[in-house]
């Protein structure tokens, strides 16, 4: 049975607590066995037939072992990349103006549209091996540059094929209701039928998704047509997640509450009333601060929806457009900053929290006896200093169902 010993600190990042209880254990030691955590506690406590085991890290100096982290929101799968449009805001146009000229996610649908399935597999397979490389254990994965059925179910099955190759957990997501496709946008009510009695059958009689998101904003769908599209995919069987109030309240926060959403992501410009709804539901606030780096926009709240007891996780948002980074550590970072997260909150945000935002909290997201052994040995001598010192990859090992998977630096 592997074991680790004499680890500096190892936090938990057990659910109980709030958002900034990570449970830190020092000079901790750890033991798991067939993919699963068996033991974890003080060094001094480990059990006998635990202690006789050589333990992995023998002439390995670990300073500090988190679980592995988990993306909550990424748009994976995605053909070209839109680096005119990034001078372009620079310069002072704004998100809703390239879109308006045929830029944004329109743009990146006609170049998926383009990729065949092969290369878009590949690309996608590039993209894992260097989020895997980060300490990234699991990662959430939309479609939504499809907006047809066949190509949203394209895009499905690629997620399908890179789960069954392995790397990161993958857990899949139809953002068919990304946006309205532009040859329909004159008979959007058609499109919704479209997503409604044929997208979320068809994904579901495949098994293609596990969750189904709406993007709830002005230029993409109202609140009556989302909670139509996320009742149906309950009826499927899907759990609803939602991209809510990124560039104004559209009441996406409460809508996300009212279906009891898994979690609701971007919320920048939630209400308090959307906050306290999302609270008393018990739905996850998905934190995006790469994205509003990129658009140059005040990020979402967190401090606000802490105080609300709403959890909250953080999560890239990768995408070509307006998060094009799948770097996790550094999103975490930038919520400290731009955020007032503290590196505590932060991780917690993208271990357990971010399980919880994709139904998986009873499996993943933190370092507790039953639970798949995904940890991350960390080359800093505490959360703190890791997320402080930002460095390109600070992930020096890496276990993943019980299994050392790469070797990063």
């Amino acid at each position: 049975m592997p074991v680790l010993r004499h680890i500096g600190v190892l936090v938990t990042c057990a659910a109980e607590g709030g958002q900034g209880d990570i449970h830190p254990i020092t000079n901790a030691a750890l033991a798991w066995a067939d993919g699963s955590i068996a033991w974890v506690g003080p060094d001094e406590g480990l059990p006998p037939e635990y202690a006789e085991e050589v333990p992995l890290n023998r002439s390995v100096s670990t300073p500090l072992v988190i679980p592995g982290l988990i993306d909550c929101h990424t748009h994976l799968a995605f053909g070209g990349w839109r680096a005119s449009e990034f001078v372009e805001r620079i310069q002072g146009r704004t998100y809703q103006e390239i879109a308006a000229a045929g830029g944004g996610i329109a743009s990146t649908v006609a170049q998926t549209h383009a990729i065949s399935s092969e290369a878009l597999f590949d690309k996608c397979e590039s993209f894992l091996g260097e989020i895997f490389s980060l300490g990234v254990t699991a990662v959430e994965c939309k479609s939504g540059y499809g907006l047809t059925v066949a190509q949203e179910l394209r895009i499905l099955r690629v997620y399908r094929e890179l789960a069954a190759v392995g790397g990161p957990r993958i857990i899949p997501t139809l953002l068919g209701a990304h946006t309205v496709p532009p040859e329909m946008r004159e008979r959007r009510e058609a499109y919704v039928d479209l997503v409604v009695d044929e997208m979320i059958p068809a994904a579901a009689r495949e098994r293609l998704a596990t969750c189904c998101d709406v993007f709830v904003e002005r230029g993409a769908f109202t609140v009556d047509e989302a909670r139509r599209i996320l009742r149906a995919a309950r009826d499927a069987g899907l759990s609803a997640k939602l991209h809510a109030d990124q560039l104004s309240d559209g009441g996406g926060a409460a809508l996300a509450a009212e279906v009891h959403a898994i979690s609701a992501d971007h919320l920048e410009h939630a209400s308090e009333a959307g906050i306290a709804a999302m609270a008393d539901a018990g739905v996850v606030a998905v934190s995006l601060p790469l994205a509003t780096m990129y658009l140059g926009q005040s990020p979402m709240p967190a401090r606000r929806f802490i105080a609300a007891g709403v959890p909250v996780a953080v999560a890239t948002d990768f995408n070509p457009g307006s998060a094009p980074s799948a770097h996790l550590p550094l999103a975490l970072t930038l919520a400290c900053t731009m955020q007032r997260m503290t590196p505590a909150e932060a991780l917690k945000g993208a271990t357990i929290y971010a399980a919880r935002a994709v139904g998986l909290e009873s499996e993943i997201g933190s370092i507790e006896p039953g639970k798949r052994a995904d940890f991350v040995v960390i080359d800093a001598p505490s959360v703190d200093h890791w997320l402080y010192q930002f460095r390109p990859n600070a992930c020096s090992r890496l276990v993943f169902d019980g299994e050392e998977r790469v070797s990063p630096n």
